[in-house]
């Protein structure tokens, strides 16, 4: 019996990666889908409530629209995460960009550059990404925008 199992081995290895990639390519394709859903809301209330201006009404209109999206889809729909929507289409206003910037960063990542104050600071980090793979963003990203001086 053991010669059998130590046969089959090379095959559940190979199964295991099997289920290891696909899970993989169901994540980046699950994060591109919600990052592109995310770019969207944000463009949509920007342009049709808020009309690319600052007000109170504008404030009161998002208050508005994620309770009544909290009570459907659940607290991640709540004021933070629409006002993260609008900062990602805010800064990222050319939709060309958003295709390949959902492909090559996670949402956490997305988060954490919108909130930079500059946009050379934010390309950089982008570049940074693509030559350097996922070994200089932790699946936690916590850097700071200053961070680019120390690279």
């Amino acid at each position: 019996m053991s010669k059998e199992i130590e046969k089959i081995q090379p095959l559940v290895g190979d199964i295991k990666t099997l289920i290891a990639e696909s899970r993989q390519q169901v994540a980046v394709a699950v994060n591109s889908a919600m990052s592109m859903l995310y770019w969207t809301i944000g463009k949509r209330i920007n342009d049709e409530v808020l009309q690319n201006q600052r007000s109170e009404y504008g404030k009161e209109i998002v208050v508005s629209v994620a309770r009544q999206l909290e009570v459907e889809y659940g607290k991640g729909w709540g004021e933070k995460q629409l006002r993260q929507c609008l900062r990602f289409a805010q800064v990222f206003t050319d939709f060309q960009i958003v295709p390949t910037l959902r492909r090559q960063l996670t949402w956490s990542h997305i988060k954490e550059l919108i909130y930079f104050d500059d946009d050379l600071k934010r390309m950089f980090y982008i570049e940074l990404k693509n030559n350097e793979q996922k070994r200089f963003f932790p699946k936690t990203p916590r850097f700071l925008p200053n961070n680019y001086k120390n690279v």
